[in-house]
Order: structure tokens, then C-alpha cells, then sequence
């Protein structure tokens, strides 16, 4: 590998300093540690059962049912309380004598006090229960209930009933709360709201009609009810809320920085990420052209091969493109992919397998607007259940020249990379795997870190590639879509802290990324309705790849690519920070990020 760029010295991670120096802490006796590790579980076992009895819905996400029956207080009084509350339990952690906890402990404690500084800031700062109507989008809350096969269904079904009578007071809160919001997010409130409706309507009518004459009657009278409120909701949308929709949706630098800081849990600047991700488009297109150059050849051995890398490089990914799906075939074609990678990690024993169940569905309307694809796995706390695999068809409103080209972009080889992401073995094997971590508390897999999910993803797609999967055209697909990991780390920032116009994302991802307009234009809206989330993906993947890279060096010729990648996976989804303890891998002063280059495979 090749490091282009000092990141994250070590003195920025006192954390990591304390681990260190672990083995030197003599005068702290194991008694004194360990009661400092049962005073922590207990502190960890409050902070959870008051999380979990104020915010139900992140409860029944995480597999604890006990309040399935409501949802969210969103009120601003509410709001209020949410930030007292996780002040509280801040100023408490802060007394905890964090050098007396073993190390399981110290990394739990580590992440709870993560997360109270994210939501503090969430609240406090970013306030986005202010500005952003997707806030208020209630179709989780209930989809979630009814998709779960944890409870039997009468009484999932009760739940739901509870839920439904408990949305007019979700839209009463985001009518007191919102106040100046951005027109692209009020617009994609408007599609989730009508997503909303459908899916009460469309989606619930099945599990309705199975039910007993009461039940029955009830949850249709409150399904009623509910759509009635949605209704009324989607009008003030767009009417009032809209006439006043000319809010920024750009962070601006200072917020933008530090949720950047305490989303990807480093001390980076955002310019040195920028930097790297820049830096590395033109090595990386490099690699493309030599990959496309062999299939040109066999595509078209009569024509004269072009002088421009990037006209070779754009009329493969031409070709590749025509072997196009629809909204009829990708499910099945989705399936079949599954199947194959599968089979594929099988043969060459990249990773070990775990056996849960895992489920390709049409993405539920309500979800469609911000992301192709997601994987949906049980929560934590769940025994048993299936991982969704959700893939969105084009909506129903779209022309026939805009369909044409979403399938052109997630053509067959690009579903298969697709697959390998959200699936096998990526997201779905990595979160499976998770599940498994015997952690010392919940918080570590209750609170997982999305730097690692998104980094193992986007790593083991190369690893796939460069393994032989889905020949050179697929590596072609994954080459592009590491173009696309890139850009999105560049649009993210340049987009909220250097004002970048649409005109000039949409050449960028078009020109230097080889993205269809359909797909960039949806990416571009993406990165205008989140922030920073799309450089998890960057960030996260050059941290796998130092790991690896360390792990390389410790073992020497005793490396072998499954016992890296289990061991890897069997700490759970926490932040790449912790690894090269826990791993025992070798220090580098600085830690680096590096460029892409190919991964070496197991014989």
C-alpha cells in the first residue's frame, strides 16, 4: 500500500495513550479495577433503561419491546428534557476514574461518552427539530413493528394500533417545532409523508386482514384516523411550511467540522480528508483505465483502441451498462447475486459465514428518496428474526429517459458489487457477526460505530474484486464505485462549507466519477439532505486498510486474510480507533491514509 497522507497522530488519542500504558498501571490493584468495572455496568444499565423508556423507538429498532406500543415525544418540552437528561449522565461519566477500567470497560465507557457528546450536540447545536421536516417522518415506527418477527402478530398488531393513535402527536410537534426550513428537505418530507400513507394503507392491509373481527375493527379505525392526520400534515407541508422553505441546508464550516469530528470520532481536520480524497482520483482513475484497457480488447477487437484514458474507461462502462435491469427483474437479479457471493466467499474462505437468515425486499416507499439500498438487521437485542436487504425500484413518477438511466448506472455487474456491500459479505455478514461480540456492557453493540460498517463494506468490496469475483467487469464496477467513495467525500464537504453549486457536483461526479445523470443527480440531492455521513465511507475504508496493513507487518508470512478478517469482525462494529490495541498491532507515528492499490488474495 501506498501512504500519501499523515492523519490522526497518535497524541491526538489520549484515549489511546491510556490504553498503552495499561501494563504499567501496578499501582492500581485488579480488586480496585474490577469494582470500577461493576460500577460502570451499573451506571451503563440506567443510562440504557432511561434511554431506552425516553426514545421507543430506538428501543424497538434495538430489539427491546417493552415500549413498542409508543413513539417518540418530539414535543419541544421534550426536547428540552432529552438535553438535561444527557447532561446529567455526562457530568456523572466524567467522575468515573476511567484508568482503574479494564479494557473491555474503557472502550465501552469511551463509546457511551461518544455518544452523549453527538446527541448533546444534536440537540443543542445542529437542532435540526427546528429546520429539518425529515425529523418528523413516522413510517419506521411502524414498519419496523409490523416487518419483525420477534412478537406474535396480534401482538405486534396492538403495538402498531398504539403507534398509529400516537402520529397525530408526532405532526403537532413538528407543526410547534419547525420553524424557516430547506425547500429540498420539506420537499422530501412531502414524498416520506405520501410514502407514509401507503404504507399504512397498502402494507398493513395483509397483516389487518388476517386478524380477528375486534382487532380488526380497531386497527382500521386507527388507521383511519392516522391517514386522516397525514393527510391534513402533507397539507400544511405544502402550503404553510413550504411558503416559508427557504432555509440553507449547508452546515457552514464550524458546525460542519464538528460533526465531522464527532461523527467519524476523530481528531482530523475535514481539509485533510478532502485533500486525500483529491488527491487520490487520478491514481485511482489510473487503475480503472489499465483494468478497462483488457476489456476493450475483447469488446471491440477491430476498432482502434483510444488515445484518452477516460474515453477507454467511459466506453466500457458503456458497454457494461447495456446489460441493464428493470423494475421487474432487480429483486430476482438481487437474489441470484446473493447466491453467487455466497458461494464465492465459501470457496475462497475469506471470512467466516454466520446463519442468519437474511431477506431481499422492495424498499418501502416511505425509505425511498435518500439512499438505492440499505441493510436492515435484527437490533441487538432481538433472538432471532431476519436482516432485510431493501432495494428501491425507480419511483412510479419518474420518466421513462430517467429510468432508463438508474438502470443503466446499477446495471447487472454494479448490483453484484451492490450485493457484495449491503450483504455478503459485507454490512449484512459484518453485523451478524457483531451480534456475537461478548461485550463487557449493551453499549458497544447497542451503539455501533458506522466509520468501522461503512469502511469493512467498501474493503471487502475490493477484496472481492481483486479476488476474481465478477471477473474485470465487476472490478470495473467496484473501481467506479471507490471514484464515487471518493466524490462523495468531496461533495460532502465542498457542498456545506465551500457553498459548491449543483452544476458543478453534477460535472464532478459525471465528468471524473463516470456517473449516469440519474445517479448523480440522486447523490447530489443525498449530500444536500445529510452531512458528513457521506465521508464515513472514505474515512472509514482507509482505516480497514491501515489495520490490515498493520496487522500485515505483525504477522509476516504467518498472515492469513480469514483469521485477519474474523478477528477483525469479532470485536463488534466499534470505531477503527480501538483495533490496533485490541489487536496488539504494531504503533505508526503518524497513521496514514493510503491510496488504493490491489489487496494481496489468500492462495
Amino acid at each position: 500500500m501506498q501512504y500519501i497522507l499523515p492523519v490522526v497522530p497518535m497524541h491526538r488519542h489520549p484515549f489511546l495513550l491510556i490504553f498503552l500504558a495499561l501494563p504499567f498501571l501496578f499501582s492500581c490493584e485488579q480488586d480496585t479495577r474490577s469494582q470500577a468495572d461493576r460500577v460502570f455496568e451499573e451506571f451503563s444499565e440506567r443510562f440504557l433503561e432511561q434511554y431506552f423508556s425516553r426514545f421507543p423507538e430506538i428501543a424497538s429498532a434495538l430489539g427491546d419491546h417493552r415500549y413498542d406500543g409508543r413513539l417518540n415525544d418530539y414535543s419541544y418540552g421534550a426536547v428540552q428534557e432529552a438535553i438535561a437528561f444527557y447532561r446529567s449522565y455526562r457530568d456523572t461519566l466524567r467522575q468515573h476514574e476511567v484508568a482503574e477500567l479494564s479494557t473491555g470497560h474503557m472502550i465501552d465507557h469511551d463509546i457511551l461518552r461518544q455518544l452523549i457528546e453527538i446527541h448533546l450536540f444534536d440537540l443543542e447545536e445542529l437542532r435540526e427539530y427546528e429546520w429539518n421536516p425529515l425529523t418528523y417522518t413516522v413510517g419506521d415506527g411502524i414498519f419496523k413493528i409490523v416487518t419483525r418477527e420477534s412478537e406474535p402478530l396480534e401482538q405486534r398488531m396492538r403495538s402498531v394500533g398504539a403507534r398509529m393513535r400516537a402520529i397525530p402527536a408526532v405532526l403537532d410537534a413538528a407543526r410547534e417545532n419547525l420553524g424557516t426550513t430547506p425547500a429540498m428537505h420539506t420537499q422530501t418530507a412531502i414524498l416520506q409523508n405520501d410514502g407514509s400513507i401507503a404504507m399504512l394503507r397498502s402494507t398493513l392491509q395483509p397483516f389487518i386482514d388476517s386478524l380477528a373481527a375486534p382487532q380488526r375493527d380497531s386497527l382500521l379505525a386507527a388507521r383511519d384516523d392516522a391517514i386522516r392526520a397525514l393527510r391534513d400534515y402533507g397539507s400544511w407541508l405544502r402550503g404553510p411550511l413550504m411558503a416559508r422553505a427557504r432555509g440553507d441546508f449547508r452546515l457552514g464550516k464550524a458546525l460542519y467540522t464538528k460533526k465531522f469530528q464527532l461523527r467519524l470520532d476523530t481528531d482530523m481536520q475535514p481539509e485533510e480528508l478532502l485533500a486525500a480524497a483529491e488527491r487520490q482520483l487520478e491514481r485511482t482513475i489510473d487503475i480503472m483505465h489499465t483494468t478497462a484497457l483488457s476489456l476493450y480488447v475483447n469488446f471491440y477487437p477491430d476498432l482502434e483502441l483510444p488515445r484518452n484514458r477516460e474515453e477507454v474507461i467511459r466506453v466500457v462502462l458503456n458497454r457494461l451498462a447495456e446489460e441493464s435491469l428493470s423494475d421487474s427483474t432487480i429483486v430476482v437479479e438481487a437474489e441470484h447475486a446473493l447466491r453467487e457471493c455466497i458461494d464465492f466467499v465459501r470457496k475462497r474462505d475469506l471470512v467466516t459465514i454466520p446463519q442468519d437468515r437474511l431477506k431481499i425486499i422492495v424498499m418501502p416507499e416511505y425509505r425511498r428518496g435518500v439512499a438505492v439500498a440499505y441493510c436492515d438487521a435484527p437490533g441487538p437485542l432481538e433472538t432471532g428474526g431476519q436482516t432485510l436487504f431493501a432495494i428501491a425500484p425507480t419511483p412510479r413518477d419518474w420518466t421513462e429517459e430517467r429510468r432508463a438511466s438508474f438502470y443503466r448506472e446499477y446495471n447487472r455487474h454494479m448490483l453484484k458489487n451492490l450485493t457484495v456491500h449491503e450483504a455478503m459479505p459485507g454490512h449484512f455478514l459484518q453485523l451478524a457477526t457483531a451480534k456475537r461480540c461478548e461485550a463487557p456492557t449493551g453499549i458497544r453493540n447497542l451503539f455501533p460505530s458506522g466509520v468501522f460498517a461503512e469502511g469493512w463494506a467498501t474493503y471487502i468490496e475490493e477484496v472481492m474484486a481483486d479476488g476474481g469475483f465478477g471477473g474485470p467487469e465487476m472490478k470495473m464496477q467496484q473501481l467506479k464505485i471507490y471514484l464515487r467513495l471518493l466524490i462523495n467525500a468531496i461533495i460532502d464537504q465542498r457542498i456545506h462549507t465551500m457553498g459548491m453549486r449543483q452544476s458543478e457536483g453534477l460535472a464532478l461526479m459525471a465528468g471524473k466519477g463516470f456517473q449516469e445523470l440519474s445517479e448523480a443527480e440522486g447523490k447530489w440531492r443525498r449530500a444536500c439532505l445529510t452531512s458528513v455521513q457521506l465521508s464515513t465511507y472514505f474515512y472509514g475504508n482507509q482505516r480497514i486498510r491501515e489495520l490490515r496493513s498493520r496487522y500485515e507487518e505483525k504477522m509476516g508470512k504467518d498472515f492469513n486474510l480469514k483469521t485477519f478478517h474474523d478477528e477483525l469482525l469479532s470485536y463488534g462494529t466499534i470505531s477503527p480507533k480501538y483495533h490496533p490495541m485490541l489487536m496488539k498491532l504494531p504503533v505508526r507515528m503518524p497513521d496514514t491514509l493510503s491510496a488504493p492499490a490491489a489487496v494481496r488474495q489468500p492462495s
